[in-house]
Parts: structure tokens; C-alpha cells; sequence
């Protein structure tokens, strides 16, 4: 059974149309939802999901609980040592996430820092990515590090600089380079 990760911003409450058909795709060939359990992106999927008595749907969360768990589905608690709400500690689940799925759907708002980092985290898994560009109502597939560039087009520099700041965009999009030249 495919697994199919969903994450998203947390800015983002309201859902497109383009991102609810995709998840009316996603229903209809029975793939096996995993999602986290932050407000924004996490919990609109859930109540869609929710509305759609959808069942077959993990939750994912840091810590003993989710924060969001709308369906009562089950729920997989990742653990960790880092600080309790800390950026390090919620990261824990996304990459057990990014770990756990076949592909990814992203919801992004071009700024979002978790959710680009999910799905440079996809690709390090050598694990494809859809991004869903809001702000542009643009799919972006991620299947190699040059589609990443396309992705940062989107992107202020102001939010490329607390992309490097916060998760080492520049660092990691070369890391990601330098795996794929070796290779071939």
C-alpha cells in the first residue's frame, strides 16, 4: 500500500481547490494518509479528511500526544531528546515521516521553512515531492536537486535568508548536489 505524506505551512488554513482534488485522488486510489499534528495545513487535511470519513489515516506527533488528531485515527508518537518545542524537536516526527511514506504532498506559502525543509528531506530519501506553490496556485515536482531551484524562485530573499538561517538552505541544496554528481 502507497503511504502519502502530507505537510504543509502553518499560515495556510483554507485549502485550494487545486490541493482538494489532488486529495480526492489520493482517497480514491485507498493510499494510506500520513499527517502531522500542527494547526495550519496539518489540521485543514485533517478535516477534510475527517468530512470524508476518510480511515485510513496516521497522525504523527512528537511527545506522548498530538496537538491535532480530528478523526481519532491512530497515531504514531515519535520520540525524541530534543527540547520540548523546540524547532530540533518537532522536526523529529517530520523526518520519521519522510522516512515512513512513498512521496510527499506539500502545501507551501514560499516561506515556510519546515515545510521546505520536508521536502529537501524527501529528495534526501531519494523520495519524490509534489509542492503545492499557494501563493502562485503552482504544482512543483520535485524528483532531483535541480527541481529544487525552480522551487526557490518563488522565494523572497528575505525567506531565503531565514531559510539559511534556520535550516542551512544553501548548505543542504549543495549537499544534495554534490550526492547526486557522484552518482553518476
Amino acid at each position: 500500500m502507497h503511504k502519502v505524506f502530507i505537510s504543509g505551512s502553518m499560515k495556510i488554513h483554507n485549502l485550494d481547490p487545486a490541493i482538494l482534488s489532488r486529495l480526492d485522488n489520493i482517497i480514491a486510489s485507498k493510499y494510506q494518509i500520513i499527517v502531522g499534528d500542527a494547526d495550519g495545513v496539518d489540521s485543514s487535511i485533517q478535516s477534510y479528511l475527517y468530512a470524508h470519513a476518510v480511515q485510513d489515516v496516521v497522525v504523527y506527533c512528537t511527545g506522548r500526544r498530538p496537538r491535532n488528531n480530528i478523526g481519532r485515527w491512530k497515531v504514531e508518537s515519535i520520540t525524541t531528546e530534543e527540547k520540548p518545542g523546540t524547532r530540533a524537536y518537532f522536526t523529529a516526527k517530520d523526518l520519521k515521516m519522510a522516512e515512513d511514506c512513498d512521496y510527499g504532498l506539500m502545501i507551501w506559502d514560499a516561506k515556510s521553512t519546515g515545510t521546505l525543509s520536508n521536502a529537501l528531506e524527501l529528495l534526501k530519501c531519494n523520495k519524490l515531492a509534489l509542492v503545492y506553490v499557494n501563493k502562485e496556485r503552482k504544482f512543483v515536482k520535485l524528483k532531483n536537486v535541480q527541481d529544487i531551484f525552480e522551487l526557490l524562485t518563488f522565494m523572497s530573499e528575505r525567506a531565503k535568508e531565514q531559510a539559511d538561517s534556520k535550516i542551512r538552505l544553501t548548505s543542504q541544496v549543495e549537499s544534495l548536489r554534490h550526492k547526486q554528481e557522484s552518482m553518476f
